[in-house]
């Protein structure tokens, strides 16, 4: 048990709910819904530099997606005069979602990750916000498709040590980082596969679902893909499939626990989005996906028909956590040897942030 508490994000279709865990215990606190009715696609908590601020982003269907902060556990949120995000003039584009909240390297720095496919950067911790111009400017952008979800940005990595490396992910346009803080972009699918194009390997227009790094090993990454688990030793460069012994190579969320193990829910297929043969798996890999093992101690092993999104997923020190599209949260204490089930009857669940607090 962490000596430290546990605070649980959870963005549902209908609101936001913060569970809570006290060091030492195994009962949860729940409070929400915050934004009840709008869907929460992204959330984060910032403790950096003394801070404790919670990050939302809900999306109303008649006003638009939103960014607001909250300094006090979500008790009051605040609502500036004009919104954070916004589209600039001249691109021509409005925003369509908020699909991902980050931490840069300094203390100071966020990343928000929006559709149409576009980053946005603040270095005054989210008073506010600049669209990044290298990567929308980049001569791919224009032949970006959209995926299932939209054409959206949603997966940003950084490395704390080093603020000039950015890697991000987009559907459907694949990986692309930077390694001048986001002046400028190269593409890096290099082995990654999209086998519903002319050409399966190519440069970009791949629908990478979720990316992933590893907590000791920096330049070793892990990828699932729109069919497809792969794994990159050069930094998210070049890419190889590690999915022998996995019923399926399609799904969408993956985390990498603070022990190493690496953890995805494969689904049958893209056209069957649940779980294979009505069974709730959780696959896990030691050994960086040469060999996996599926965990299901705590989880329905009969007419499990579940969906589990791309940000519906996450892991914070050996403490598991994923939700499901039918409003199931489950957790795991022990890097995924047993679960349990921590809410059943939640609206849709469409992302899991699990954080330590003091």
């Amino acid at each position: 048990m962490s000596k430290d508490g546990t605070l649980l994000l959870v963005g549902t279709a209908k609101g936001l709910f913060i569970f809570r865990r006290e060091a030492g215990s195994d009962k949860w606190s729940i409070d929400g819904p915050h934004f009840a009715g709008l869907p929460v696609f992204s959330a984060f908590y910032d403790d950096r530099a003394g801070r404790s601020d919670l990050w939302a982003a809900p999306m109303s269907f008649h006003f638009g997606a939103d960014l607001v902060k909250s300094a006090d556990f979500g008790k009051t949120w605040d609502n500036p005069e004009k919104r954070r995000i916004m589209m600039p003039k001249t691109t021509k584009k409005s925003l369509e979602n908020i699909w991902q909240i980050a931490p840069g390297a300094d203390k100071d720095t966020l990343y928000v990750g929006v559709a149409p496919a576009a980053l946005f950067e603040s270095h005054d911790g989210g008073e506010t916000f600049k669209l990044n111009k290298g990567l929308w400017g980049h001569p791919h952008r224009k032949k970006w498709n959209p995926g299932f979800g939209g054409l959206c940005l949603h997966t940003i990595v950084t490395d704390k040590k080093d603020p000039n490396d950015i890697k991000i992910a987009i559907s459907t346009g694949g990986v692309y980082q930077s390694a001048d803080g986001g002046e400028s972009w190269r593409v890096t699918n290099t082995g990654v596969k999209a086998y519903f194009m002319p050409d399966q390997f190519p440069e970009f227009g791949q629908c990478v679902h979720k990316i992933a790094r590893h907590p000791k090993k920096k330049s070793t990454f892990f990828l699932q893909n729109h069919h497809g688990v792969y794994k990159s030793t050069d930094g998210a460069t070049t890419w190889k499939e590690i999915e022998d012994g996995l019923p399926s190579n399609f799904g969408f969320g993956l985390t990498v626990s603070d022990a190493g193990s690496v953890f995805i829910v494969p689904l049958e297929a893209d056209a069957r989005r649940f779980t294979c043969d009505g069974k709730l798996r959780v696959y896990r890999s030691r050994n960086d996906g040469k060999s996996w093992e599926p965990l299901t101690k705590g989880l329905p092993q009969k007419n499990a028909y579940e969906v589990i999104l791309r940000d519906s997923v996450d892991s914070n020190g050996t403490d598991i956590f994923f939700g499901t599209k039918n409003g199931k949260l489950f957790a795991s204490g022990d890097d995924g040897d047993s679960w349990k089930m921590l809410e059943g009857s939640l609206p849709e669940i469409c992302c899991v942030k699990a954080y330590s607090v003091a």
